[in-house]
């Protein structure tokens, strides 16, 4: 007995005593650790936490930084007008941006699901996503060109326009010296009344001869005809000095093909004609008498689309060069959202009698809730610092109207050299941001515990 208890002790005694350096949960020392995070520490100091103390603290100072000034700063944001605008385009980008964004991702989710091209439509949705900031910005400025020849989506619209409203071949068409017409309400009319069997010249210039119509021919002088008012409409101009004859149609010299006319008594329009391909045209004998007019729509100014970078559309258009790029993300994270979803569940909503309209948007859309509040909720943090596109895009004109706060935070930092002003702007969009952040921490940790 005496001999067990003692080889007892001294097997206790020769066991090694238990470290007295707590370790983590999982069984490394918190130095190691420690050390092991000290550069990630250093760096997230240097780079985020230093920069957000000293936006804070310069915030308080004016421009010089050499004065306390309050509040002023942040009073400031809500008296200047540039600010003011700012904030209230970030408002709508917050609005809207995300909300288009993510719902179109939904709708590319859902509809590709089913294709068996549905993985090459999302690589070209999701392409944009490989493409800069500022490349983007390059892209869409020459998209939105006003200039129908340079801008696609100008070009779009206008071709859809003349598609169902013709423009005018002579917008710049007017008379010349010794002309028999007037100015009429845009249009041009005779001086005189014409009358059966007589041919009529209503010459023009200010067309260049490339910019006539196509179908233009070489001018003809009409032959009177009896009981009937002919005439002859063309461009009364040919190069070289001293060529031609005024008045007189000569050879080289082109009709005004499709150019209306009208034969006008007491105000009423009586008769109408179109020109021929030579410039000729003919009026019954009722428009004896008449004043003849060459209507306003054949000056009519060529259309030339919308003005997409104009003050009242420039945010609406950079948020579709925005939409454009990020609804790949959107898409992408909600088809990952969709591939986990219960197939039973569907099934069983369609075995219950339940259309694919119905089991979209009473099963699915649910059932994907926290995905799309999570892609919405980054993409608002995301539009809340929205800078490279509306400096790109916007033109120098309209940039006041598309100015948002990281934007105003450069311009008042650099162009205007007002530091002060800035930094609290700086400080604005943190406080913007810190709650939608904590928001999507939260329903992040939501998910993790179920």
């Amino acid at each position: 007995m005496t001999s067990a208890a003692a080889e007892g002790v001294a097997k206790t005694s020769a066991t090694p005593s238990a470290p007295r350096g707590r370790k983590s949960v999982t069984g490394t020392r918190r130095t190691v650790a420690a050390l092991f995070l000290l550069p990630a520490l250093v760096l997230l100091g240097a780079l985020v936490v230093y920069p957000i103390g000293y936006s804070i603290v310069r915030s308080f100072y004016d421009s010089s930084g050499g004065h306390f000034a309050g509040i002023d700063n942040y009073r400031a944001l809500f008296t200047d007008d540039g600010i003011r605008t700012a904030l209230k385009n970030n408002i709508i980008w917050v609005v809207f941006a995300p909300a288009v964004a993510t719902a179109l991702g939904l709708i590319f989710a859902v509809l590709t699901e089913r294709v068996r091209w549905g993985t090459a439509f999302k690589l070209v949705v999701f392409m944009p996503m490989a493409i800069s900031m500022l490349a983007a910005g390059i892209i869409f400025r020459l998209v939105y060109d006003q200039d129908p020849d340079k801008g696609v989506a100008n070009a779009v619209w206008v071709g859809v326009h003349d598609t169902f409203a013709q423009s005018s071949a002579f917008p710049k068409a007017h008379p010349g010296r010794n002309s028999p017409l007037k100015p009429d309400h845009g249009g041009f009319l005779t001086t005189s009344p014409v009358h059966t069997g007589q041919s009529v010249a209503l010459p023009l210039v200010g067309v260049a001869p490339e910019q006539m119509p196509d179908s233009a021919e070489k001018a003809v002088r009409a032959a009177a005809e009896p009981g009937k008012i002919t005439g002859t409409t063309w461009q009364d101009f040919t190069r070289g000095k001293g060529v031609g004859k005024l008045g007189a149609v000569d050879p080289s010299e082109l009709g005004y093909s499709g150019m209306r006319i009208e034969a006008v008594k007491d105000g009423k329009v009586v008769a109408t004609a179109k020109a021929a391909d030579d410039g000729t045209f003919t009026l019954p004998a009722k428009a004896d008498g008449a004043l003849l007019r060459l209507p306003a729509g054949n000056f009519k100014e060529p259309y030339n689309g919308v003005d997409w970078l104009g003050p009242s559309l420039v945010t609406p258009a950079i948020i579709g060069a925005y939409v454009w790029m990020w609804a790949g993300f959107a898409m992408v994270l909600i088809a990952a959202g969709l591939a986990g979803v219960p197939r039973e569940l569907l099934e069983a909503a369609r075995v219950d009698g339940a259309n694919e309209w119905q089991v979209f948007r009473r099963v699915t859309v649910p059932l994907l809730a926290p995905v799309l509040a999570v892609v919405a909720v980054t993409l608002m943090i995301n539009v809340l610092k929205i800078f490279d596109l509306v400096f790109i895009i916007a033109p120098g004109s309209s940039q006041d109207d598309a100015n948002v706060l990281a934007l105003e935070l450069y311009r008042k930092g650099f162009s205007e050299g007002r530091p002060g002003v800035a930094s609290a702007i700086a400080v604005f969009l943190l406080v913007l941001v810190i709650p939608v952040m904590l928001f999507n921490m939260r329903r992040l940790r939501r998910e993790v515990r179920r």
